[in-house]
């Protein structure tokens, strides 16, 4: 196994959003040695025997519809969540600029009301879709020309667009491609990002809900170039506690009658799912896990609430109403306060080291072994968080004994 040495590229669909800002900037703090490894699974002691990219070779660029710099995004998350600690921020000022200048402008094509609101036109793509696609893999390519970068890995962080609606073009990568030509009005940003990214990079990781990012016609370009990918919807909160909590009841055969989650957060993240239309392709995934883990549907309500004052960070309140031994009838209830930032962007990285190492191992397509990262694992038919990550680790077993 030959392992890559240069540079890597992280592209960012969302480069100036709150997970993407935590995120560059985290990764120079560690790259720096400012703040310690907390938080990422790849460096845990099962991953040590692993050759997995270090810190320093990465180097961030990406899309967004906004202006707001990398700096300015920055003071403000640590202005109302103080997430950098001590003086890092300001020691990694000089690198968040450098980011900043790979930030090119992204697009909104019928990705829904909330979404459209944010953008700023100057930092918007405009145009038929054959023209938008040639830019963005235009900008994909000078990102890598730029920076002499060995690999360059896509990753979409963006805001959560409605659910897609079916079209006979998102079966092949054939029918994607001509629909663009024939700027279909059914396409989707998320699409476009996608075509783009499987034409001309080494890896995509689709972080959000937004399922046209990696679509079955997206799939198919990019297992033809050999591009590795998974997705969707990072697993973070509360739905990261129902994978690791609906398992000890289907284990001790107790049967859970009704669970209620209620869910309140702020940022942009909370503005865009305040709209029904792009709160339904979060409630689909946080809502599914439960019937795919236990086999059966019991009562189960989600409910996602904006409140402007909470800023990056979120609270999950939940009712676990069940029935064990004689018919009698309990319940657990539990509180998940996390900032969202936080918990997504160190999960990212992992995805990325690990889709570097996918390459060095010579793998194309689904990297499967990541579906503990996701609520609506690509191609994964298991949501029980335990075997997820029991499948993870022997994945890393193999590598490591291979290598």
């Amino acid at each position: 196994m030959k392992s890559a040495t240069g540079k890597i590229g992280i592209w960012i669909i969302g480069a100036r959003g709150g997970l993407a800002t935590t995120l560059i900037a985290g990764t120079h703090m560690l790259a720096r040695k400012l703040v310690d490894t907390s938080g990422l699974i790849t460096c845990s002691a099962e991953f040590s025997k692993l050759k997995l990219p270090q810190f320093g070779r990465f180097v961030f660029g990406g899309h967004d519809v906004r202006h707001t710099p990398l700096w300015e995004s920055a003071l403000a998350i640590q202005a109302t969540t103080h997430s950098f600690p001590g003086e890092s921020l300001k020691a990694i000022r000089s690198k968040l600029k450098s980011s900043d200048a790979n930030i090119r402008p992204g697009m909104t094509l019928n990705c829904g009301p909330a979404i459209q609101a944010l953008r700023e036109p100057t930092a918007t793509l405009h145009g038929k879709p054959d023209g938008v696609l040639r830019q963005l893999r235009k900008d994909l390519q000078e990102f890598r020309k730029q920076h002499r970068l060995e690999r360059v890995f896509v990753v979409n962080a963006a805001s959560t667009e409605p659910p897609l609606p079916r079209a006979p073009f998102r079966k092949s990568g054939e029918g994607l491609l001509q629909a663009i030509k024939a700027n279909d009005k059914r396409l989707r940003a998320c699409e476009l990002y996608g075509a783009a990214a499987a034409l001309e990079c080494d890896g995509i990781i689709n972080f959000t809900p937004n399922e046209g990012m990696l679509s079955p016609a997206v799939c198919g370009l990019a297992e033809a170039r050999g591009v590795v990918f998974m997705g969707h919807d990072g697993k973070t909160g509360e739905t990261l506690v129902k994978s690791a909590l609906a398992p000890m009841f289907r284990y001790r055969n107790l049967k859970i009658l009704s669970w209620l989650g209620y869910n309140i957060l702020g940022d942009r993240d909370g503005q865009v799912l305040a709209d029904p239309l792009h709160r339904a392709s979060k409630i689909r995934n946080k809502d599914g896990i439960l019937q795919r883990i236990l086999g059966y549907a019991p009562t189960s309500i989600v409910r996602i609430d904006y409140v402007p004052s909470l800023e990056d960070n979120k609270t999950a309140w939940d009712f676990v109403h069940f029935e064990g031994f004689l018919g009698h009838r309990m319940s657990l209830q539990f509180t998940w306060a996390g900032t969202d930032s936080i918990l997504a962007a160190p999960l990212v990285l992992d995805m990325v080291r690990m889709a570097s190492l996918a390459c060095d191992r010579g793998e194309r397509g689904r990297m499967e072994h990541l579906s503990v990262f996701f609520k609506a694992p690509l191609g994964v038919g298991e949501d029980d968080l335990h075997v997820q990550f029991h499948r993870l680790t022997d994945y890393v077993r193999s590598a490591a004994a291979q290598d």
